[in-house]
């Protein structure tokens, strides 16, 4: 089931305004709770956590800032 432009650039807004600061809010929960780490091992593991929520959304993403294919010109 493909997602249309419209409803992928509305999950996308969502995703965005919603799940990123949810992710965010859980990752620094999620560290403040756990075993303290160096610094240097802290922050790569804030790294792979700011980059890692991307990848599997990276479809929602694709071409968004495009104009609508499906659009009649």
């Amino acid at each position: 089931m493909a997602l249309g432009y419209k409803a992928r650039k509305r999950l996308a807004l969502v995703v965005l305004v919603i799940g990123l600061p949810a992710y965010i809010a859980l990752a620094v929960t999620v560290m403040s709770e756990a075993a303290r780490f160096p610094r240097a091992v802290e922050f790569f593991i804030y790294v792979a956590l700011g980059i890692g929520w991307v990848f599997p959304l990276k479809w929602v993403f694709m071409g968004i800032g495009q104009p609508d294919p499906d659009e009649k010109a």
